[in-house]
């Protein structure tokens, strides 16, 4: 049978004045294959690989040219309009990929590139959607501290930031690993395998590890002490929202932090504060 949205092989039925006719294998279903698109030195009976999708006027229909996107797959598709009911995104086709505005995670642009996949509507035609988890493989070939890239596609309040790594392989950066870091969809990210989870989904930590991390931190403590006149007006003891406010960090990093440049005596815990040793 023909396939909305996919690749496929087909073998030329007849000819016409205006191309020809392609025919699945059952010789059930015929798709129009405009002359501008049939291959040189073919005629019935050969066989031409092409997409079919659908027209301006919603007709099924063959192209031998090669879209950025089929149906099972993901791509990063340029904004070219944005309309009142949604955007249609430039895919290598005359026809625009139109994106509802329902299937949109965040409004977008004209000119931005959005990471979409793609499904048949009720209507029968092709769409894009920027809601792409159905899409991507758990079957990455990353392993736990491999440097990766990704971007983001959805950001959810309990879980975390979901990221599309090589824009095809599942991975979340869990809340915990987002504390001080600002992303939204569409933000292109650079990320370290923290773990592969049994079912080949990756958590992903846009943090170094722990003991780079640590020297991080501790410099950052250092230069708000250089700017605070060599203290600070609270400790390790302070209310976690105090230590996010003034430092950025989680009450554990700057307990870490703070523990290790005491550790190496260049800081001293008062009451009231932290100050330069």
């Amino acid at each position: 049978m023909l396939r909305l949205g996919e690749i496929q092989t087909l073998r030329i039925a007849r000819k016409v004045d205006f191309g020809v006719y392609l025919s699945d294998e059952e010789g059930a279903q015929e798709v129009l294959l405009p002359n501008k698109y049939i291959p040189e030195n073919t005629g019935v009976g050969d066989t031409v690989e092409v997409f079919v999708y659908r027209d301006s006027q919603d007709r099924m229909i063959a192209t031998t040219l090669m879209p950025k996107l089929t149906i099972g797959q993901t791509a990063r598709l340029k904004v070219v309009q944005v309309g009142k009911i949604g955007a249609f995104l430039d895919w290598g086709l005359e026809k625009d990929l139109f994106l509802p505005y329902r299937q949109q995670t965040h409004k977008v642009s004209e000119g931005e590139e959005v990471l979409v996949g793609m499904y048949i509507d009720k209507s029968g035609r092709l769409c894009a959607t920027m809601n792409v988890y159905r899409e991507l493989s758990s079957e990455s070939p990353y392993q736990k501290d491999d440097q990766v890239s990704g971007t983001v596609y959805e950001i959810h309040d309990r879980l975390g930031a979901f990221v599309a790594v090589d824009e095809k392989y599942s991975a979340l950066i869990p809340k915990k690993e987002l504390f001080g870091v600002t992303l939204a969809p569409g933000d292109k990210i650079e990320a370290r395998v923290a773990q592969v989870r049994e079912d080949g989904k990756l958590n992903l930590s846009v943090r170094r590890k722990s003991y780079l991390q640590i020297e991080e931190d501790s410099m950052h403590i250092l230069q708000l002490l250089e700017k605070g006149g060599g203290s600070l007006p609270f400790n390790d003891k302070a209310s976690p929202g105090v230590i996010t406010e003034r430092t950025g960090m989680s009450k554990n990093e700057f307990k870490r932090a703070v523990g290790h440049l005491l550790k190496e005596k260049k800081i001293v815990i008062t009451e009231k504060g932290i100050r330069l040793s």
